[in-house]
């Protein structure tokens, strides 16, 4: 077990003083972050470093489809896991453990409950590369990776980033080893783990700034006579809408709409009226790259999916990942 998951210690002695019960912690295990047996009942370890809204849909992926068998022989472990995480976990009868011992083990005869328990303040991501800036560059790079080749300036124009800016992000790239750099072009690294971290990120920081208005449809939607009025220009689909166009595999029932057109033309164009508890999102059009459909750029699209924790989206954001990223 690496020293940057010493919190599972934490938390099994957290849970072994709350159950009165002594636990077993393994932490040689080399195909996950550790094992624990109680009372003769073993868990493999998965840690997480926090679970929250943000990487919920992360977490859930790798289970989807997964009997609950296989399910119960594992244990989240992380340092702070959200509430209503939590409550996502258990409905997936997923077997969790927090530092403050909350908990949810259910494995054969055993079964331990724990909620309530106090839990310390999760710690954002303040790198810079993950700030509203560096999520813009780091979109473009993904989405178009000849982008890698281009020049400060030119990045900087394609973004509305400052040069200085796009220069500060790109060492920080280098340093997280996220991009390498040779003599002759840059390359993406650990692009799986720059995505994961991008996805929360982005669900955190910079997507709740871009909500422009939730709004409602008049009418009954029908999204195949609907879809045809986005224009690659300037409005695109996100989430469920995007999926649907680009799975063919989705009916559509929540919705997201990037744009920078004015909302009263978007509500002439969709039949729309505002209404803060409908189900589609008005979002602003943050990026400056050309889309090449009336969808937004994949990694978009399986952020939206992935962040909305519901298991047919997150199935979509894990097609999407494997064919689109």
């Amino acid at each position: 077990m690496s020293r940057s998951n010493d919190f599972i210690y934490e938390a099994v002695t957290k849970l072994e003083s709350l159950i009165n019960t002594t636990i077993e912690l393994d932490s040689k295990r080399k195909e996950y972050d550790a094992a624990i047996t109680v009372n003769e009942n073993r868990l493999n370890v998965i840690a997480k470093s926090a679970i929250r809204d943000s990487n919920i849909g992360i977490v859930l992926t790798p289970f989807v489809n997964q009997g609950d068998k296989e399910k119960s022989s594992i244990l989240l472990v992380a340092k702070y896991i959200s509430k209503s995480s939590a409550q996502l976990l258990k409905d997936n009868n997923l077997n969790y453990l927090d530092a403050s011992g909350n908990a949810y083990i259910k494995i054969n005869e055993l079964f331990i409950f724990i909620e309530g328990q106090k839990a310390d303040k999760y710690d954002k991501d303040q790198s810079r590369a993950f700030q509203e800036a560096g999520l813009k560059l780091i979109l473009l790079l993904i989405s178009k990776p000849e982008s890698l080749t281009y020049s400060y300036r030119e990045l900087s124009e394609k973004t509305d980033i400052s040069i200085g800016s796009v220069s500060n992000i790109f060492n920080e790239l280098e340093e997280l080893k996220f991009v390498l750099r040779t003599k002759q072009k840059r390359i993406i690294k650990n692009k799986t783990e720059l995505i994961e971290r991008w996805v929360i990120a982005y669900n955190e920081v910079l997507k709740p700034r871009i909500l422009r208005k939730r709004m409602k449809f008049l009418q009954n939607n029908d999204f195949n006579a609907l879809k045809n009025s986005a224009k690659k220009e300037s409005i695109v689909w996100g989430g469920e809408p995007a999926a649907a166009i680009i799975t063919k595999n989705l009916r559509p029932e929540q919705f997201i709409l990037y744009s920078n057109d004015e909302l009263s033309s978007l509500s002439k164009t969709f039949k729309l009226t505002p209404n803060t508890s409908g189900n589609l999102e008005v979002c602003e059009m943050f990026w400056k790259f050309e889309n090449e459909t009336v969808t937004a750029p994949p990694l978009v699209v399986y952020a939206d999916l992935i962040s909305s924790g519901f298991e047919r989206n997150i199935e979509m954001a894990k097609i999407i990942l494997e064919n689109e990223l």
